[in-house]
């Protein structure tokens, strides 16, 4: 019976990988067959990994070399990861639950489309993060930006629920308000605790949780930095243009013209600034939370982890435009608007340019979401990685799987090597627990 050998990288003409006791290069393809033997050995340390390593780069081809992949990668479900996907459950149910009772003033969620289309979206929103936690590895991280992009806009869009509870009373306070609150926050926590998870550490795949490489929060979760290159001119846009609908998301959208015997009248509402106090402080809290979290997004590194995490703010915002198309197909009642005369009052409904110019600026991000998901990472160049990767310390035979390594924990190390690349073309010093990308 052959040696246990994990493949962890593989070239046009050779593999690198580690075998009982030691780190090795093997011809390609002939781990499996019988009587395989490396074509050299190193010894099962630090060191060792790192002069298999820069004799692996050496001998390859430049720009060959990848991860090695596993056709099964299955869900990653630990501890820790199922803490944050069962609160991601339990506020998505309480969510559910919260749509049919009474909301604000005797109404259901359930009951009106112009409420009950967001609230729909931010949990489909939060059902995919707690999906893409639950695979774990590249696709957790991301999945927990996403929940947090979309929890942190919503913080702002519940707070002015309860400034309406505020401004006019407990009484108007239904049972669906208590349960989407619990809904928001258990979303919340979960989301944020998903930041904080590391990957499992792996068998021999080089940079893994549990060595020096990978320590940090987040296992890879990212970071902010400056872009290069062709990314200035994207970043900007994304910032200027969440700036843009930041701003765009205070003055009045709905435009209503009333028309009657005496003659016609124009009548706008919506205006951020003048609803009642806690009102006013949620439609900023919205507007500030976007605002910085676009910057972020637009900073971040690897940029699809940005994407991500622009991609759940911009779903919250941009149903709120859905939200506003919706009750333009709406009648609207005189008493509404304060007309007490409703006799031969007859009312139209419309959007102001303002809200024209927020779908323009929304659209403009929704753009930029797919480009960062799209645009390829910055290649590994073989010195990058061999000044970042260190390998796992040494565990159980019994523990490992045979002649290649996990989708998830071999996806990690190439990512992580990936985000150390983009910190040395950036001019700093490679940091613990980076990644890049999400889906390799």
């Amino acid at each position: 019976m052959g040696e246990r050998v994990t493949i962890s990288y593989r070239g046009a003409a050779y593999e690198l990988g580690r075998g009982k006791n030691s780190y090795g290069i093997w011809p390609a393809g002939a781990v499996g067959a019988p009587g395989a033997e490396p074509v050299e050995r190193w010894p099962e340390t630090p060191e060792g990994w790192n002069a298999a390593w820069y004799r692996f780069t050496r001998l390859e081809t430049p720009g060959s070399i990848v991860a090695a992949s596993s056709s099964s990668p299955g869900l990653a479900i630990n501890a820790s990861t199922g803490a944050a996907t069962a609160l991601l459950t339990i506020g998505i149910l309480a969510g559910v639950i919260g749509l049919f009772p009474h909301y604000l003033a005797g109404r259901s969620l359930a009951s009106e489309p112009v409420d009950l289309v967001p609230h729909v979206a931010y949990l489909a929103a939060w059902t995919l993060s707690a999906a893409l936690i639950l695979l774990g590895g590249a696709r957790q991280r991301a999945g927990a930006l996403l929940g947090v992009g979309t929890s942190a806009v919503t913080f702002g869009l519940f707070l002015s629920d309860m400034g309406w509870v505020v401004a006019d009373g407990m009484h108007i306070m239904g049972a669906g308000v208590w349960f989407s609150l619990v809904g928001w926050l258990a979303c919340a926590a979960g989301s944020v605790l998903a930041c904080f998870l590391r990957a499992p550490a792996t068998a021999g795949a080089p940079g893994s949780a549990g060595t020096p490489a990978s320590a940090g929060a987040g296992g890879g979760l990212g970071r902010l930095s400056l872009p290069r290159g062709y990314e200035v001119v994207s970043a900007v846009l994304v910032i200027l243009a969440g700036i843009g609908a930041a701003i765009a998301f205070a003055p009045a959208w709905d435009r209503y013209l009333v028309q009657s015997a005496s003659g016609s009248q124009a009548i706008t509402a919506g205006n951020a600034f003048s609803s009642p106090g806690w009102v006013i402080a949620g439609n900023l809290a919205v507007m500030i939370a976007f605002g910085l979290i676009v910057i972020v997004a637009a900073l971040w590194r690897p940029l699809r982890l940005g994407a991500m995490l622009l991609a759940g703010a911009v779903i919250a915002m941009g149903v709120q435009a859905i939200s506003a198309l919706i009750q333009v197909g709406e009648t609207t009642s005189p008493a509404s608007l304060g007309i007490q005369q409703a006799q031969g009052v007859t009312i139209s409904n419309g959007v102001t340019p303002a809200f024209w110019i927020y779908c323009i600026l929304l659209v403009v991000l929704v753009v930029s979401c797919v480009w960062m998901l799209i645009m390829p990472a910055v290649p590994v160049t073989p010195t990058a990685v061999a000044s970042v990767v260190k390998p796992a310390a040494p565990a159980d035979w019994d523990t490992e799987v045979d002649d290649r390594a996990s989708t998830e924990q071999l996806a990690d190390a190439h990512l992580e090597a990936d985000a150390h690349s983009e910190a040395d073309a950036n001019g700093h010093e490679p940091e613990a627990g980076k990644s890049a990308g999400i889906w390799s």
